[in-house]
């Protein structure tokens, strides 16, 4: 994943954090919740924008908010958005260069890894994201079970 598809993730989950009750957040409080550079985040607003994952208001109190609930915008909506490809394969076999073609096992193992992440993505929503405690404990934490 790019720097461009990191973004663009972070930058949607403060938007959620930000937004309270479908409040506009502006471009300037995402930056400086997640010190991002707010001319980044406006191209990848413009981005999320016409996909229609977000709507904006311009002007004092504008700034951007969800077109749709949290539980139905998938991570992978968010990175198809900003154009981010997101793929583990190092090749392709549509390509001239691949001398292998259909008997490279390698690359059918590869593919079906890019098949499960990208399914993983599409299911996984912002909401699942934000509620679920396995993504919220920083990495550096102990983990504690539940009794």
């Amino acid at each position: 994943m790019t720097t461009k598809g990191r973004y663009a993730l972070r930058a949607t989950l403060a938007l959620a954090q930000l937004s309270e009750d479908g409040e506009m957040v502006s471009i300037s409080s995402i930056s400086e919740a997640e010190n991002l550079s707010s001319v980044f985040l406006e191209q990848i607003f413009f981005k999320l924008k016409k996909a229609g994952i977000v709507k904006s208001v311009r002007g004092p109190g504008g700034g951007f908010s969800f077109n749709r609930p949290l539980e139905s915008l998938s991570v992978r909506e968010i990175l198809d958005a900003a154009g981010e490809e997101l793929t583990v394969l190092p090749c392709d076999r549509s390509t001239s260069d691949c001398t292998r073609g259909n008997d490279c096992i390698a690359h059918n193992v590869l593919d079906a890894v890019n098949r499960l992440v990208n399914d993983y993505l599409g299911k996984l929503t912002l909401k699942t994201v934000l509620e679920n405690r396995e993504f919220n404990t920083p990495p550096n934490r102990k983990r504690t079970k539940s009794a």
